[in-house]
């Protein structure tokens, strides 16, 4: 038998990390087992999002509305330059470089926070005993207290399409592309897909995004969905719904894509194919049976409020169980469980975790929307901004989108903020505060913003739900 550790944590992704990194600091003897290698044969930390989802996918949407920035906006507001030129290979080599400091600061800050790096494939085989698998395949077995299983999850592939070399990928192989592809296939018109088909659109590609769906963005409130699609379709993104797939064949060194819908059986060609219809936990064999750690029919980890498993002293945290598949909400259940290890009396939030598409415009939201307000019956009172009234968004020249806020209408507490506008995700914080603080809309209907920013449309809102907004006609009547 090895060391033994008061926790062991499976999985260095954006749960597991935080997870063990807290842990350390409330002074249990902590290790992270993680099996991700580089191209260098090395372990890296960080888990998906590090290495090929969240900050990849950033560095390219960014790079790329740069560019489009450059080539279709700096004219409107004084800036005179020849015609930019897309240097895909220039844009890969500083999305890599965004991604090893990235974990090359994870590695850095195990060290100094005290964390045992364990490389390898971690095995939960008893309810305080984990094996790990080395690179070369020898296997050794830990002793730990207490055990955090954060082995994140993995793209979804579907029978009709195939993953077939670099012509029909995932949405790791869509962050590699060395060249623009001429005619470009998205399938999911889910956060993923209208991420990475922006990229791609951006810098030229002619994209075709399908969507099984006959509403888009479900999830989102329908009045910023339906400014979301209707501003995404004139960026040149071509968002077909209910296109239900049902084939793909390769032909050289192209695909083409057989779907269904209500104008009957289609077909297009692509140079790419992206497949982007979801995740999947990845918890195959990383508990032994033996263990009875309990799982769904979809693989799913069974946990309670606070990451508890059927056995005790072993958590399950982040995209291995229930709710939304985010980074940000698998780092604070780390954090929860690593308090609650410790001893400490630790809970979560899940009604004020938020999300964001990070096309351009940003898609930001926190709570319930609308419909989902009504359809439990409650009643509900809204207030909307449009940032083509914002001074900072006219003056950044970036006046699309709007912000939307659902209240009780009977208490006036804040169900749910919706943005789409540039730097929605970053807006979207003051939402959440205020859904954590259980405000009410006319707590930020009273709050003092600063003039001018983009900010201020939040406020506006907030004041627009009586009625109130200065800086747009009113339809209410001051009460």
């Amino acid at each position: 038998m090895a060391d033994k550790f008061d926790v062991i944590v499976i999985g260095a992704g954006p749960g597991g990390y935080v997870a063990a990194i807290r842990a350390a600091q409330m002074g249990l003897k902590t290790a992270c087992v993680e099996k991700w290698v580089n191209k260098e044969g090395k372990t890296v930390h960080g888990g998906t999002c590090l290495n090929v989802g969240c900050i990849p996918s950033k560095a390219l949407l960014e790079t790329s509305h740069k560019f489009v920035e450059a080539r279709d906006h700096f004219a409107e507001i004084g800036i005179d330059l020849e015609a930019p030129k897309a240097n895909v290979a220039k844009m890969l080599e500083f999305k890599n470089s965004v991604i090893a400091k990235n974990v090359g600061g994870i590695s850095a800050l195990f060290k100094a926070n005290g964390v045992t790096a364990l490389d390898g494939t971690g095995r939960v085989v008893g309810s305080k005993q984990v094996e790990v698998t080395g690179h070369d395949g020898e296997k050794s077995t830990f002793e730990a207290d207490n055990i955090v299983i954060a082995a994140g999850s993995v793209p979804v592939e579907i029978p009709p399409t195939p993953l077939h070399e670099d012509i029909v990928v995932t949405s790791t192989g869509a962050l590699e592309f060395t060249e623009v592809p001429k005619r470009l296939g998205v399938i999911g018109a889910g956060v993923i897909g209208l991420e990475l088909g922006s990229v791609w659109s951006r810098l030229g590609a002619e994209t075709v995004v399908l969507e099984a769906m006959d509403t888009f963005l479900p999830m989102v409130d329908t009045a910023i969905a339906k400014e979301t699609q209707k501003l995404l379709k004139k960026q040149g993104l071509d968002i077909k719904l209910g296109a239900r797939v049902t084939g793909s064949e390769i032909k050289g060194n192209e695909v083409t894509v057989k779907y269904s819908d209500k104008d009957g059986e289609q077909e297009l060609t692509f140079d790419k194919l992206i497949v982007c219809v979801g995740r999947r936990p990845y918890t195959k064999g990383v508990v032994d049976e033996s263990v009875g750690v309990g799982l769904d029919e979809r693989g799913f980890i069974h946990v309670d409020d606070q990451c508890r498993t059927s056995v005790p002293g072993i958590y399950a945290i982040g995209d291995c169980v229930r709710g939304p598949m985010l980074a940000h909400k698998a780092s604070e259940e780390g954090v929860m469980v690593a308090d609650i290890i410790a001893g400490h009396k630790a809970e979560m939030n899940y009604d004020a975790i938020p999300s964001v598409i990070y096309t351009s415009p940003e898609v930001a939201w926190v709570g319930m929307n609308e419909q989902e307000a009504k359809a439990k019956g409650i009643e509900v009172k809204t207030g909307s901004f449009p940032f083509s009234a914002n001074g900072r968004a006219l003056a950044n020249n970036a006046p699309e989108g709007m912000a939307k806020i659902i209240a009780d209408a009977e208490t006036d507490r804040i169900l749910g903020v919706h943005i789409v506008s540039q730097h929605a995700g970053e807006l979207i914080a003051q939402g959440v505060i205020a859904m954590e603080f259980g405000s009410s809309a006319e707590d930020l209907a009273l709050t003092c913003y600063a003039h001018p920013s983009t900010s201020e449309a939040i406020h506006e809102a907030a004041l627009a739900v009586d009625g109130h907004a200065i800086h747009m006609a009113n339809r209410k009547k001051r009460k």
